[in-house]
């Protein structure tokens, strides 16, 4: 009797163990479906919404799906919705150029909501028509690099760095030095070759020259108001107020579906996503140890 109630017991874990694995084999089969069902499908004409959120940085998923929008018909046109402080000057660069080959051949118009300030700036100058709410924050057109410095900490303590280098400007700023007189003359000069460019876009793109150019490039931030009034953006309003502008201005009926556009890790299911979040975290961490400096176009 024992034999056999050991035996009924152990059929019964086998076929615990039979269904758990059927079930998880099902769940993965299910993940992979999605995986491959592509985020750009929509049902007939519509509205690309594409949403710019955080410090803007190199993205070579976002990159392309921007180019897809370029040769999908079924794309009448993109409103970019804007809420960043701003980023890179490289990536800011690729946002503003990925978005200037799309409005060629399809109308694009920025919203901004709470941030549209330097880099993200530079991607409103990228549409054909720029909406910001009365108390936006935008402008702050301008180039920063900043480089800690423990020179005085690491004297304090002991700590000295030993540095062999091909010629004197190379790898400079440094975090361990004093930086040198032509140390700082070669980052400025970097910062203004970097901030004639963006000075450029303005007065190409916004139509301003002179004093009226000279006022909104000092680095200042303003109210969506302010920026009214200095011609940095074309309208208060929202959403809707680009919807209404896109039908006066582009015959684009005010009801077509706009379809949010979904890339990299947010485009793709749990777990996979967490997980790719979890490298990106790691990816920041190992960017911010590198020592590097990095150029950014970005609000203070």
């Amino acid at each position: 009797m024992t034999a056999t109630a050991d035996m009924i017991l152990e059929r019964r874990r086998i076929r615990r163990r039979l269904t758990f694995w059927r079930i998880l084999a099902i769940a993965a089969v299910l993940v992979a479906v999605l995986m491959m069902i592509p985020n750009s499908i929509a049902s007939g004409d519509h509205i690309a919404r594409v949403s710019i959120d955080g410090v803007i940085q190199d993205d070579p998923d976002r990159d392309r799906l921007l180019k897809k929008l370029v040769d999908d018909d079924a794309v009448k046109a993109v409103i970019v919705r804007i809420n960043s402080p701003g980023g890179t000057v490289v990536a800011s660069e690729a946002l503003y150029e990925q978005l200037r080959s799309i409005a060629e051949d399809k109308p694009v118009v920025a919203v901004m909501t709470e941030y549209a300030a330097s880099g993200g700036y530079i991607t409103a100058l990228a549409s054909d028509y720029i909406i910001a709410r009365g108390n936006t924050l935008t402008g702050s057109i301008g180039v920063l690099s900043q480089v800690p410095n423990v020179a005085g900490l690491m004297e304090m303590i002991g700590v000295g760095v030993t540095r062999i280098k091909s010629a004197p400007l190379k790898a400079e700023p440094s975090v361990t030095e004093v930086p040198s007189p032509a140390a700082l003359k070669a980052q400025e000069a970097l910062i203004a070759d970097m901030f004639g460019w963006f000075r450029g876009l303005v007065e190409e793109r916004r139509g301003l020259s002179g004093e009226a150019l000279n006022r909104v490039t000092d680095g200042r931030a303003f109210t969506g108001r302010q920026a009214l009034e200095l011609s940095l953006i074309d309208v208060i309003g929202d959403e809707e107020t680009a919807l209404a502008w896109l039908e006066e201005e582009h015959a684009i009926d005010g009801e077509t579906k706009i379809k949010e556009q979904l890339w990299g890790d947010k485009a793709r299911p749990w777990p996979f996503s967490s997980i790719l979040n979890a490298q990106d975290a790691l990816t920041a961490i190992g960017q911010l140890n590198s020592g590097l400096p990095r150029l950014y176009a970005v609000i203070q």
